[in-house]
């Protein structure tokens, strides 16, 4: 595998892009990358990649169902308690985390959830490549 091609990717895609049908995102294996036009913090430089994922992750009691399309497309337009990368952009920008129910789900409500997505949409771009053994 290539890494190069995940920090210095010859395309970069937006959310626009992943979330229309059909999605240029491959329903296959792989590890993808996330760029950032704004930075989602001061102490974090704009315009390079800042979170790396895997699809799908292989855990010891099952295997994942997960794959690039569906991952990308869940970093999107999910919510914090499915996804590190919303989880970690969301505090970033001081987004108020809230648990969610009796559980231990965590994430920013509603408002806070369509405004990271918003700020998602307008900022993150990502790459991948697809790889069967991520």
């Amino acid at each position: 595998m290539d890494g190069a091609a995940i920090i210095r990717p010859e395309r970069l895609w937006s959310a626009h892009e992943v979330l229309m049908r059909p999605s240029p995102v491959p329903a296959v294996a792989g590890v993808y990358g996330w760029h950032f036009e704004e930075a989602p913090h001061a102490d974090l430089t704009a315009g390079r990649l800042l979170y790396v994922g895997i699809a799908p992750r292989h855990m010891a009691n099952r295997t994942s169902t997960q794959n690039l399309r569906k991952r990308v497309r869940y970093h999107y337009r999910g919510n914090a308690a499915g996804s590190t990368l919303r989880l970690t952009l969301g505090c970033l920008l001081g987004l108020e985390l809230r648990l969610v129910g009796s559980g231990t789900r965590m994430t920013f409500g509603k408002a806070g959830e369509t405004a990271l997505s918003q700020w998602m949409a307008d900022n993150a771009r990502v790459c991948w490549i697809e790889q069967n053994e991520p």
